[in-house]
């Protein structure tokens, strides 16, 4: 039974023989080689000069945006110190009458420039206090000029301890 169903097959094919052509290539005298196979796309070294080529691209925005960081930093500098010599000033005009006195201290408390620097005292029964503004100069290059100048206020209160006559 098993026997019959092997007979309804086809033989099996048998695998066609190629003649061994090996000797041709060794007997040829001028034995050429072909070079590698390139990959398909661009060759390393135009790679590398796509490369440099968005990189030159890519630094303007980049030193630019970097001057941008720094100007910022700067800014925030001048509003921490802008902030510093409003408390300076009203712990000063909170024991001092004179107003000049108040404003040297706060001249004195942080580095900012007297010229763009502005102190006002408001007394009331209870509390002094002092407000300070200051114009921070954007003098990064490039960044300044499309920022401009930053004003910042900062006031301070305390109580007033001077003697009431």
């Amino acid at each position: 039974m098993g026997n019959q169903h092997r007979q309804d097959r086809p033989p099996a094919r048998r695998r066609l023989q190629l003649p061994d052509q090996g000797h041709l290539l060794r007997a040829s005298p001028a034995r050429r080689t072909l070079p590698p196979a390139q990959p398909p796309g661009p060759s390393a070294a135009q790679e590398h000069g796509q490369a440099t080529v968005e990189l030159a691209l890519l630094l303007p925005f980049l030193v630019l945006l970097l001057m941008c960081i720094v100007q910022t930093a700067l800014v925030a500098r001048d509003a921490v110190l802008v902030s510093h010599a409003a408390r300076v000033g009203a712990r000063i005009a909170a024991v001092e009458p004179s107003m000049d006195a108040v404003r040297t201290a706060v001249e004195h408390a942080a580095a900012l420039d007297p010229d763009r620097l502005e102190v006002e005292r408001h007394v009331t029964a209870e509390l002094v206090r002092v407000t300070v503004r200051y114009r921070s100069a954007t003098e990064v290059p490039l960044a300044g000029a499309l920022v401009g100048d930053v004003h910042l206020t900062e006031s301070a209160a305390m109580p007033d301890e001077r003697p009431h006559r």
